[in-house]
């Protein structure tokens, strides 16, 4: 039977993984948000400019999908957000 003490170790464990796993996805986010603000190379096809658009869409979803989840705050959003719609 695990005592009290056991659970509370158990618990602390869960915690760091949330926040361990938060903490991962904000570096992802930031990563990304980071590539598509570097300068990127002229596409060479006007079919790539779809595909650019798709990527956007693409990336806002997600941003938007990690402040739902808790992972980005309102500042960090915008801010992600804002880089990503610069990059147009």
């Amino acid at each position: 039977m695990v005592g009290r003490r056991g659970m509370g170790i158990v618990g602390v464990a869960a915690t760091a993984k949330v926040v361990s796993n938060r903490t991962q996805a904000k570096a992802d986010a930031e990563r990304e948000a980071q590539a598509a603000a570097a300068p990127a190379a002229a596409p060479a096809a006007s079919a790539a400019a779809p595909a650019a658009g798709d990527d956007m869409v693409a990336q806002l979803q997600k941003l938007a999908d990690l402040k739902a989840a808790g992972v980005l705050s309102e500042e960090e959003f915008a801010a992600a957000k804002a880089k990503v719609l610069a990059g147009s």
